[in-house]
């Protein structure tokens, strides 16, 4: 059986660069090379695309000096361009006829439906969520909305606009009358918790709001929930989709919450696969990471986040991630790791998810 072109796309011009620079070399180390010719296509954070070599020039980063590009077009041919690069002149070498992509991407311009876009016009398969589940599920504040439609609960939030924070004064205002301190304030759009901080007070509130709006046009503050962080990870799509079990992140003590840094820099920030919960919480948690998957029509995967609250033991929806971290440290692939499905065939079950998406 001839092997089918896989490209696989990682790095990318969001905040989250080197994240998808580490989440790739798990997922390309997992393809299984008898079904799959690879082509590793890394997106620098100024835009250029390039093909790296192999896996070794993605963990020195001497990918970033490739002297070839590789380009998906836009046309339906669903080729993979690639160009030597000649001071500035590309002359093409080589195209190939991809069958499937696996976009390795996070957050702004990988994650939001703007490249899973170029996939559709291409008509090429690709792992994961559509243009419009990847948009509305990148979006917290759209995601909100959708979820309000639920009936599940999630924390109270004050819609902010980057151009309202011209009149400091009526933002404050909005958000001391809806809510109590201390507060967290999120980009809209931004993941791996860019921008995102916690206030106590109205002066740590006016610098949040103007950290998150270098990282966003839309910023939420909500209500800061006290509670434990749980994570439920899903699989497939409509009627087919699938929740593993719970994962729980502990932030490091001296970290104010989970934020990028405790995520990725701080050895002491932990997770655990199964935790023990309340009687029926854990069936409410995947049962609720399901009806939110898909009622914003997610397809292929997700990772969905919560809290269990203190004292009441409420379970409060927090966001969703429609191409969750693959790291060694990362949630999505270590939850189906315990229920038996290794990172192996996990990316083998997503590829061919892809290619049979109706």
């Amino acid at each position: 059986m001839a092997k089918k072109n896989l490209a696989i796309i990682f790095g990318g011009r969001s905040s989250e660069h080197e994240v998808s620079c580490i989440s790739v070399l798990a997922i390309a180390g997992a393809i299984n090379k008898d079904k799959y010719n690879t082509y590793l296509i890394g997106i620098t954070q100024e835009g250029t695309w390039l093909l790296a070599e192999d896996i070794d020039a993605i963990k020195n980063g001497n990918w970033r000096n490739s002297l070839s590009s590789a380009i998906i077009s836009p046309d339906t041919k669903g080729e993979l361009i690639i160009s030597d690069i000649d001071n500035g002149t590309y002359k093409i070498k080589d195209t190939v006829k991809l069958d499937v992509i696996f976009p390795v991407l996070h957050g702004m311009y990988g994650e939001d439906g703007t490249i899973q876009g170029l996939f559709e016009m291409a008509g090429v398969p690709y792992v994961g969520c559509g243009v419009f589940a990847s948009a509305a599920s990148m979006d917290k504040f759209y995601t909100k909305l959708v979820v309000d439609t639920l009936g599940i609960r999630q924390a109270v939030y004050v819609p902010v606009l980057k151009n309202q924070l011209e009149d400091m004064d009526s933002v404050i205002k909005r958000v001391e009358d809806t809510l109590s301190y201390p507060v967290f304030i999120k980009p809209s759009k931004a993941g791996s918790s860019k921008g995102v901080s916690k206030a106590e007070n109205r002066d740590m509130l006016i610098a949040g709001l103007t950290e998150a709006a270098k990282h966003d046009y839309k910023i939420l503050v909500e209500e800061t929930i006290v509670g434990r962080e749980l994570e439920c990870a899903v699989l497939g799509y409509g009627e087919g989709t699938q929740a593993s079990g719970i994962g729980e992140i502990l932030a490091a003590e001296e970290a104010a919450f989970y934020d990028f840094d405790a995520k990725y820099n701080n050895a002491d920030s932990k997770t655990i696969i199964g935790p023990e919960l309340p009687a029926t919480k854990e069936d409410e948690i995947r049962e609720n990471a399901i009806k939110i998957f898909n009622a914003l029509d997610g397809f292929g995967l997700s990772r969905v986040d919560f809290f269990l609250e203190k004292d009441t033991d409420s379970v409060v929806f927090n966001e969703i991630n429609t191409l969750p971290g693959f790291t060694s440290i990362s949630m999505y692939p270590m939850l189906w790791k315990a229920k038996g499905l290794p990172i192996e065939q996990l990316v083998d079950k997503l590829i061919d998810m892809a290619v049979e998406r109706p």
